[in-house]
């Protein structure tokens, strides 16, 4: 049985490959936390190993990859300032967890055969690239998949907002955010079986409804950009090539 399904998944996916994709250029936000697995913390490689691989399926397609990634699998700087950590010296220690996450991505990306290339907003010359705006672009459009490390470089600020700053600077058509439920719900979905999901859903109505999508400063930013926001579930197998091809796969908020 488990064959035959993966013979059925196999030839779907070939067959959505030869559609014509919804989106040339996408930054992909993933949380720290995703890189853990079935983990309590740290890094799973059998989960980076699945991730480089969903990436490769679309870079195969021609689509030009930009990809931000947290860190609090290693280290949140909100939580640590909680405890009694100065805030500033907590957050930069949150964007070098970010870096730790963002080679362990680069290596099982190159693993896959995917050309790649780590910047960083904090400069660490000897393990990434300062992040050079052109620079970048220029590695999306040699369709090199970049990693932008080190959020913005500044406290106070967290990876959605650095995710939402580099999409619109980059020229980015979505923002995907890669997260293990499938999609905005009224409620979280976890902890409540009576919560439904949005198919498409307005900014306006995200913020009326009080939805939590990103943190407020990354989400006005997108919507003061004009620049659409996709929440799907990454752990699904196929899923990234279903969401840049157009399928209706997640949420889209959209203006």
């Amino acid at each position: 049985m488990q064959c035959f399904c993966a013979k059925r998944l196999s030839l779907y996916l070939q067959n959505l490959s030869t559609q014509p994709m919804q989106y040339k250029r996408i930054l992909l936000k993933l949380s720290g936390e995703a890189l853990m697995g079935k983990r309590q913390y740290g890094i799973d490689p059998e989960r980076l190993a699945d991730y480089a691989q969903e990436i490769k399926s679309v870079t195969d397609k021609g689509i030009e990859v930009a990809i931000v990634i947290g860190g609090g699998n290693i280290f949140r700087g909100v939580a640590g300032a909680s405890k009694g950590m100065d805030r500033v010296q907590a957050d930069h220690m949150g964007m070098l967890a970010t870096v730790i996450n963002g080679l362990a991505l680069q290596s099982a990306c190159e693993d896959a055969d995917v050309p790649t290339r780590l910047q960083s907003a904090v400069k660490i010359n000897e393990v990434a690239e300062p992040f050079i705006r052109r620079k970048a672009m220029r590695h999306l459009d040699k369709g090199r998949v970049v990693i932008f490390g080190g959020g913005t470089g500044n406290p106070y600020f967290t990876t959605d907002s650095a995710a939402v700053l580099r999409a619109i600077e980059i020229n980015a058509d979505v923002i995907l955010k890669g997260t293990r439920v499938d999609g905005i719900y009224t409620s979280d979905p976890e902890k409540n079986r009576e919560a439904t999901k949005f198919d498409f859903i307005t900014f306006d109505d995200v913020l009326r409804k009080g939805l939590k999508v990103m943190d407020t400063t990354a989400f006005t930013l997108s919507q003061e950009n004009e620049l659409p926001i996709i929440v799907f579930d990454m752990n699904k197998p196929g899923n990234l090539l279903k969401v840049v091809s157009g399928e209706n796969v997640g949420t889209k908020v959209n203006l």
